[in-house]
């Protein structure tokens, strides 16, 4: 087992913008958390650059090896709970279709294969969507095999779909309380 003594919540960055200034504020909010940046959300996190300070205590764990060596901390017992948070159309295909080759898709499937609970916040939910872009509100049309994917993620044990903002939040608070009473 590793030497962390508390396990840790791990939490994904992909390469959506959906969300993504209200997801690092749920992000801060979280204590003893791990990032997983992939290169998309790394293209994003400039974008967005005056949002994405976090706490010094949070280890950032970067796209930059091929193998996605920070995964094998799942196997160690380091998290109770990976996020992905927001998920583009592009990553929950590649969960849906057990492709991890990113460091984001990555987490995910390791997060499966050991077992540790998943919240996906998938962005792709309804045929017609706005989302806030850094120049401001664009409208959004998710594809069929987009809102497919998003269906068969829910599927997937030990992983709940948020397909909004207030699920995602409720989804955290549910995973914080349950956490707390294995603990009590």
């Amino acid at each position: 087992m590793s030497s962390v003594r508390t396990p840790r919540w791990g939490w994904a960055l992909t390469g959506s913008g959906h969300y993504f200034p209200e997801c690092l504020a749920l992000l801060r909010d979280l204590e003893d958390v791990d990032v997983f940046v992939s290169k998309a959300a790394a293209e994003v996190v400039r974008m967005y650059r005056k949002e994405f300070q976090l706490p010094a205590s949070m280890r950032i764990f970067r796209d930059t090896t091929a193998s996605a060596a920070p995964v094998g901390l799942f196997y160690e017992g380091v998290y109770h709970t990976l996020i992905v948070a927001p998920a583009t159309s592009n990553t929950v295909a590649k969960c849906v279709y057990g492709i991890s080759d990113n460091l984001a898709t990555n987490v995910f499937a390791q997060a499966g294969k050991c077992r540790v609970p998943a919240i996906v916040f998938a962005c792709d939910t309804a045929p017609e969507l706005e989302t806030m872009a850094p120049e401001g509100m664009v409208k959004v049309y998710p594809r069929r095999i987009d809102l497919e994917n998003t269906a068969r993620l829910k599927e997937f044990e030990a992983t709940v779909v948020a397909e909004t903002f207030a699920e995602l939040t409720e989804a955290i608070g549910r995973r914080r309380a349950e956490i707390a009473a294995n603990v009590s």
